[in-house]
C-alpha cells in the first residue's frame, strides 16, 4: 500500500541518519573516556580499542532504542510541518493508523535490541571487567612505564625508571618511593634489572642508596649499596566468585532469582519493553503546528526519553533493594507508559477529528444564513 510504503521508507531513512549521528557522538565520548582511563593507569594503553568495542556493544541497545524514537518523532514531525498529515487525515487515515507501518519497520531493530540485551550485554561487561582486572592485578613492576611516575595498585609505592637503550630488559635511573603507617623510604639506583629464579622474580638494583624515615620517632637512616635484591612476585589474576549482575548471563539470572539478579532482569527486559513503548509515544509526541518554526515536539520527546530511562534504572534499584517485586516493577513502569501512549494517541486522534469537522459546520451554517 502507498501509505505504508511511504511511511516505512521515510522512517528507515531517518533512522539510519539518526543512528550514524548518535553513534558518532557516543563513540567519541567513550573514546575520550577510555584514553583518560589509560592515561590514569586504569587500563592498558594497548587495550583502549578493545575496551571501546566492549563498551560500545554494551550501550548499543540504548542507542538503537533512542535512534528509533528520534526517527519516529522526526519523520512524523516533518510530515506535520509539510502538511502531509493534513492530507492523510482528510483521506480518513487516523493517527493510530501510523502505528502499524512504524512497528513493521522497527521490529528487526527490536529483535536486535533483544539479542544484544539478553546475550551480548553480559558478555561485553564480563570481557570489559576481566580486561580491567587483568591489568589492575598485575605486579607493580609490570605496571611501570618508562619515563612516567607510576603508582602501585595499593597506592603505597611510586616508581620511576628510564629504559636502557642497549638492553630492553634493563633500566637505569630507578626511583622507588615506599610509604606505610610506620615509615617512608626512598630508594634510588643507577641501574636495575629483573631476574627469575624458578617461579619467583627478583628486582636487582645496582649502585644506589636508600633513605629510611621513621614517622613515629623521626629517625633517619641512610644506606648505600652496590647490589640490592628485592622479591617482586607477580600476582595472578583472581577469579572472582561473585560477579556483578550485569556480567551474568540471562539464563543464569533466571536460574538464581535473588533480588540483585531480578533487578538486572528488570533492567534488561525493561529496556526492551521501553524501546517498544517509545515507538507508541513517538507517534503521539510527533504532532506539531506547521505554522510554528520551532521544533518543541523533539525537545519534549527527548525529555520523555530521559525520564523513561531513569524510571527503568529506578525500577532496577527498587527490585534489587527488595522494595518492589519484579512483576510489579515491570507492570507499574511499562504498563503506565503504555497506557499513557494509548491515551495520547486517542487524544491526538480526537483533536484531529474535531479540527477537521469544525470548518464544515461553520461552512454549512454560513450557507444556511445566506439562503
Amino acid at each position: 500500500m502507498l501509505f505504508d510504503a511511504t511511511v516505512r521508507r521515510e522512517l528507515a531513512r531517518s533512522f539510519g541518519a539518526t543512528l550514524v549521528v548518535i553513534l558518532t557522538i557516543v563513540l567519541t565520548m567513550f573514546l575520550i573516556r577510555s584514553i583518560g582511563q589509560a592515561a590514569s593507569g586504569a587500563v592498558a594503553p594497548q587495550d583502549v580499542v578493545l575496551l571501546l568495542g566492549y563498551v560500545s556493544l554494551g550501550h548499543l541497545p540504548t542507542m538503537l532504542a533512542l535512534s528509533l524514537f528520534v526517527a519516529v518523532v522526526l519523520t512524523l514531525g516533518r510530515m506535520y510541518r509539510d502538511s502531509e498529515m493534513v492530507i492523510w487525515f482528510a483521506s480518513g487515515v487516523g493517527l493510530a493508523r501510523f502505528v502499524r507501518p512504524v512497528l513493521r519497520t522497527a521490529w528487526p531493530v527490536l529483535l536486535v535490541v533483544a539479542l544484544l540485551l539478553l546475550f551480548v550485554w553480559p558478555w561485553g561487561n564480563r570481557s570489559s571487567l576481566e580486561l580491567r582486572e587483568r591489568y589492575q592485578q598485575r605486579s607493580d613492576l609490570s605496571r611501570v612505564t618508562p619515563g612516567v611516575f607510576q603508582t602501585s595498585s595499593d597506592g603505597r609505592r611510586v616508581f620511576f625508571i628510564e629504559r636502557d637503550a642497549a638492553d630492553p630488559a634493563a633500566a637505569r635511573n630507578v626511583f622507588i618511593l615506599m610509604r606505610d603507617e610506620r615509615g617512608e623510604s626512598v630508594t634510588s639506583a643507577r641501574s636495575g634489572r629483573l631476574e627469575a629464579a624458578g617461579d619467583e622474580r627478583f628486582l636487582v638494583l645496582e649502585r644506589g642508596q636508600r633513605n629510611d624515615v621513621d614517622l613515629r620517632s623521626g629517625e633517619l637512616a641512610l644506606s648505600s649499596f652496590e647490589s640490592y635484591r628485592v622479591l617482586a612476585p607477580d600476582r595472578a589474576v583472581r577469579s572472582a566468585e561473585s560477579r556483578p549482575p550485569r556480567t551474568v548471563d540471562t539464563l543464569d539470572l533466571l536460574r538464581d532469582p535473588n533480588a540483585r539478579h531480578q533487578g538486572e532482569l528488570v533492567w534488561r527486559f525493561g529496556l526492551l519493553l521501553g524501546a517498544a513503548n517509545l515507538l507508541l509515544l513517538g507517534v503521539g509526541l510527533a504532532a506539531t503546528n506547521p505554522r510554528r518554526a520551532s521544533n518543541w515536539n523533539l525537545l519534549f520527546a527527548l525529555l520523555a526519553f530521559v525520564v523513561y530511562y531513569n524510571l527503568i534504572n529506578l525500577s532496577q534499584a527498587w527490585v534489587a533493594g527488595e522494595r518492589a517485586s519484579m512483576g510489579a516493577a515491570l507492570l507499574g513502569v511499562h504498563g503506565t507508559v503504555f497506557g499513557l501512549g494509548l491515551a495520547l494517541l486517542w487524544w491526538r486522534d480526537h483533536a484531529t477529528v474535531t479540527a477537521l469537522l469544525r470548518p464544515r459546520r461553520r461552512t454549512g451554517a454560513a450557507g444556511g444564513a445566506a439562503a
